[in-house]
């Protein structure tokens, strides 16, 4: 079996359209439509996905679940002058 990026994109299309889930795709030289989802995911990778070995998808999703949690409820933002995204939404309701 093959793992390049060129096998692996030719899989998940063939896949997305089995499933009839439309792929969208950002226009070649535009990084910046992507900004926030390349931000988020490196995030994800950096601050666990690359860090443990997990054993199942099942453990991956706990993982990620309580990750998020926390991201949202107890981990302050810079970005959102040092209070947490849980608390930007309060003072915005």
């Amino acid at each position: 079996m093959y793992y390049g990026p060129e096998y692996v994109s030719t899989t998940l299309a063939a896949w997305a359209d089995r499933h009839q889930i439309a792929l969208n795709f950002i226009q070649p030289g535009k990084p910046q439509q992507n900004a926030y989802i390349e931000r988020y995911n490196r995030t994800v990778r950096y601050d666990w996905l690359g860090q443990y070995l997990f054993e199942s998808i099942h453990e991956v999703q706990n993982f990620a679940t309580r990750w998020l949690w926390t991201y949202n409820h107890e981990r302050p933002n810079m970005a959102l002058g040092g209070i947490t995204p849980k608390q930007k939404l309060a003072l915005l309701a």
